[in-house]
């Protein structure tokens, strides 16, 4: 079968959202999870809650409830194995700051390719485009996450730079926790302060990077040659609307050292074999090796920004201005879509690898 909407992700864990921006809702349908997995709205909304505008004066206005309703897949408290199917109400949208763009193309959003691809367009907050559609995406991570956390397997994130501003190699995880942010180092938080309350003055917004990590995961997930356990996380992470780079390991960094420097040696300790160093990641040849995962994403700034843009409106040169209820930096909301998108996919990879062996299937059925 051939699925051309391209609005699913995953084989053994699979989701599917649906839903635009100022549409009546979005939400998802999760297949492939096992039964009996402790599930209630409450693990769903606490993620939910990291994606929300944290009220800080960078965030957007615009403040939906996100109460999710869970339609299927749950009996007495824990999941049946069948479908799951989310639904999450849109409540607190205004189309008239939208009216203005029903013929305009705004610089660095979508609006140009999905009329190109379509012949017309959702033109109220970018529709499917949205970022509005990552609410889905997080939710379903929500239940991947429930999942890893019967094998002690944790997904976290930080925000690794807001422009050009880097955290240095002291970070505390307990720090990023307690600020807007999500920055793990107090000297770059207050110098990404600077540069925020810069762009808010200018009307300008701004990009950054956002490192993701995977701990407690066990060896041999990811399959050899196009399903490479870090070729689908790229794949999922790239996915997310605003991302536009991703890094394993030393990543870029690994293209301007030598082999020495970026091979990981192997020695073996109480009959376990180890790594001095984990430079790749935790990924060899599209294989988890047991260590952590670790991977830096970029994102870009919020194209929606005040200051006057060069575009077509009614078919005539013109500028333009972004108004409406943006988010100055969409980090750290992205964060745990980042995350999300991970856990899904490492759910997934953890059910197909239970087939790799003909000794995982012997201790089901014999």
């Amino acid at each position: 079968m051939i699925i051309i909407s391209g609005s699913s992700f995953g084989n053994f864990f699979k989701v599917t959202t649906y839903g635009e921006s100022h549409g009546k809702a979005v939400g998802a349908i999760i297949d492939g999870v096992p039964s009996g997995i402790k599930l209630s709205t409450d693990d769903i909304i606490f993620d939910l809650s990291k994606r929300k505008p944290n009220n800080s004066k960078y965030s957007t206005n615009r403040s939906e409830e996100d109460l999710v309703e869970i339609l299927s897949g749950i009996f007495e408290g824990k999941t049946t194995g069948t479908p799951i199917s989310l639904i999450i109400y849109n409540k607190n949208f205004i189309k008239k700051d939208y009216e203005i763009l029903k013929n305009t193309f705004r610089p660095g959003h979508a609006d140009l390719t999905y009329n190109l691809k379509y012949g017309f367009r959702d033109y109220f907050g970018g529709g499917r485009s949205s970022g509005r559609e990552t609410v889905a995406r997080v939710a379903s991570g929500a239940i991947a996450r429930k999942l890893l956390k019967e094998f002690n397997i944790k997904i976290y994130s930080y925000t690794s730079s807001i422009g050009k501003i880097n955290i240095s190699n002291d970070i505390d995880l307990k720090f990023a926790e307690k600020n807007e942010l999500k920055i793990p180092c107090k000297d770059a938080y207050e110098e990404s302060i600077k540069i925020l309350d810069k762009c808010k003055k200018d009307k300008n917004s701004i990009g950054g990077t956002v490192t993701c990590c995977v701990e407690n995961i066990p060896y041999g997930l990811g399959e050899p040659v196009f399903d490479k356990l870090d070729a689908k996380l790229s794949q999922a992470i790239m996915s997310i609307g605003a991302v536009k780079g991703i890094e394993f390991g030393n990543g870029f960094l690994s293209s301007t050292i030598t082999g020495y420097e970026n091979n990981d040696e192997i020695y073996l300790k109480d009959k376990f074999i180890k790594k001095y160093s984990n430079n790749n990641g935790g990924i060899s040849g599209g294989i988890s090796d047991g260590d952590k995962i670790y991977f830096k994403v970029a994102i870009k700034p919020t194209p929606s920004i005040g200051i006057s843009q060069k575009t077509v409106v009614n078919n005539e040169n013109k500028s333009i201005t972004i108004d409406g209820r943006h988010d100055l930096c969409i980090i750290p909301r992205i964060n745990i879509v980042i995350e999300a998108m991970t856990c899904i996919t490492i759910a997934d990879f953890l059910l197909q690898n239970a087939t790799s062996k003909l000794s995982n299937l012997k201790k089901i059925y014999i």
